[in-house]
């Protein structure tokens, strides 16, 4: 269960989320505890997670977190449905209608009804590229994918568990305009999951960076 409690509200100054107004951002300087988080994170499977979830005063912040991502040109192509209760259910009953109409494979569409049916929450992250002769699309879908990265961090700093997810509705034209009502272009970059965890994973194996990584001087 979440340090803070269930669904209270989060402390967290007014300029963290206001993101209309320029502010001045403190110098830098080391956070060896934030190093320490970043280097220990690891994803929540999503059927793990439950009730509570974060209200509407907790979740603010955590969006607006993840909305602080790099976005050449400042397009924001992107944004966020938050998703619960009989949206949930409503999502549940489309992807079990629509996979069977595909004839795809019935664990296939019965685990990915299950993924929108068992979520306490989800925010589906949509990637809405925006016109532009300077930032190519790829840069703007890359800015999406900061955002759920951001967003999973933010949340499980706030003591929320969470997950990444995707699955075959987030191309499907047909799904996402019944669905989510998205205009042609956009896509979902992440259905991400959030609630109170009920175990703690174990660790996984993690890339080997030394074979992974050149240093070059020359």
């Amino acid at each position: 269960m979440p340090a803070h409690g269930g669904t209270a509200a989060l402390e967290t100054p007014r300029a963290a989320c206001d993101m209309g107004r320029m502010t001045s951002l403190p110098p830098l300087r080391a956070r060896p505890d934030v190093t320490e988080f970043l280097l220990t994170r690891r994803s929540r499977p999503a059927k793990t997670l439950a009730a509570p979830r974060p209200d509407r005063t907790a979740l603010e912040p955590i969006l607006a977190a993840a909305l602080r991502v790099p976005d050449h040109g400042k397009l924001e192509p992107w944004r966020l449905v938050v998703l619960s209760d009989a949206a949930l259910g409503r999502l549940a009953d489309l992807t079990a209608r629509m996979g069977s109409a595909r004839d795809l494979d019935p664990d296939k569409v019965a685990k990915a009804e299950a993924m929108f049916r068992d979520a306490p929450l989800m925010v589906a992250v949509i990637a809405a590229p925006q016109p532009s002769s300077k930032v190519p699309e790829i840069e703007q879908t890359l800015s999406a994918g900061a955002v759920c990265l951001g967003m999973l961090n933010a949340a499980q700093a706030a003591g929320w568990g969470a997950n990444w997810l995707t699955g075959w509705m987030a191309t499907d034209r047909d799904w996402l305009g019944a669905g989510l009502l998205l205009a042609p272009g956009e896509w979902v970059a992440g259905f991400v999951v959030i609630g109170s965890e009920t175990v703690a994973p174990p660790d996984r194996p993690r890339p080997d960076l030394a074979r992974l990584t050149e240093w070059r001087n020359a």
